[in-house]
């Protein structure tokens, strides 16, 4: 499936789940589609994310290693339904979205948990979910530069 697919399937997840169990599932789920989509990146993006892309990797694994991971078959879990990256540019769009809702998400159950473990999953989970967006944010910039230095040339050829 493509990466825009996953995230949007995400998003819906994130958005409909309510206990604190079922969104800290989903957030994982997320962190592992973000790593996934930056490990594609890296090897077969642009050249020029392919550094950010390592980090995203990195940081959004550290966003798993924090979390619980869901009891989910393998073959259930979204990162390991990645089967092409399709246009990047959307694709890290929809995932920094993604990574926004899931930090808001983690938000509002670190701001109710009643056990001081949950709180500070949750705010490592929160971390790491900012700095992969970051991370996100950083490689769009960097595919907007690059497509205007692109564009230049032709400018002022014509």
């Amino acid at each position: 499936m493509d990466a825009v697919r996953l995230i949007v399937a995400s998003r819906r997840e994130i958005a409909g789940s309510g206990e604190a169990p079922q969104t800290m599932a989903e957030a994982w789920q997320a962190q592992a589609l973000a790593q996934a989509i930056g490990s594609r990146l890296a090897v077969s993006g642009p050249p020029e994310l392919r550094g950010e892309a390592l980090g995203l990797t990195e940081l959004a694994g550290r966003g798993c290693g924090v979390l619980d991971r869901p009891d989910v078959p393998d073959k259930d879990l979204r990162a390991a339904q990645l089967t092409e990256l399709g246009d990047a540019r959307q694709a890290l769009m929809y995932l920094g979205s993604l990574l926004g809702e899931v930090g808001i998400a983690l938000v509002g159950i670190a701001s109710s948990a009643d056990d001081e473990s949950t709180y500070w999953q949750c705010m490592e989970a929160i971390d790491a979910a900012d700095e992969s967006r970051d991370r996100v944010l950083e490689m769009l910039r960097r595919l907007t530069d690059r497509d205007l230095g692109q564009a230049l040339p032709e400018r002022e050829a014509g």
